[in-house]
């Protein structure tokens, strides 16, 4: 009986989990909306503007990107490729291994980033402050 109650409150946390992000998703899809953005956009972006690359570079091999952001990889090769033809970011092939592709941000990209950063942090400090 008191382990149908633990299993049932596992569940009950994880729908509670999965309903916070459903929401916050959604609020970040509509704030970016209006900059041209959706929330995996922005995911990437934020990723190749704050981060370091395993080879300690500024240009993210695709599979580095797949690993951090919850997109299939087709998905992400879409996406990769729409950010692409808005020249905000360049994609080139990896020197070291032909078969990898590299992703780095341009100016462009790096601008709209810095734009759009305080929009989607506001939104994630009222979604998940008020979750609480």
């Amino acid at each position: 009986m008191a382990a149908n109650k633990a299993q049932q409150a596992l569940v009950e946390q994880w729908r509670d989990i999965l309903a916070l992000h459903a929401r916050t998703q959604c609020e970040l899809d509509r704030a970016l909306h209006e900059h041209g953005l959706c929330g995996s956009d922005f995911e990437v972006l934020d990723l190749l503007a704050e981060g370091v690359a395993a080879d300690g570079g500024c240009a993210y091999r695709v599979q580095e990107i797949s690993e951090r952001v919850h997109l299939s990889q087709s998905a992400l090769s879409r996406l990769i490729g729409r950010l692409e033809k808005d020249g905000l970011v360049d994609r080139a092939m990896c020197a070291e291994d032909r078969r990898g592709v590299r992703v780095a941000l341009t100016g462009k990209g790096r601008a709209l980033h810095g734009q759009v950063r305080p929009v989607q942090r506001a939104v994630l400090a009222r979604m998940l402050t008020d979750a609480e």
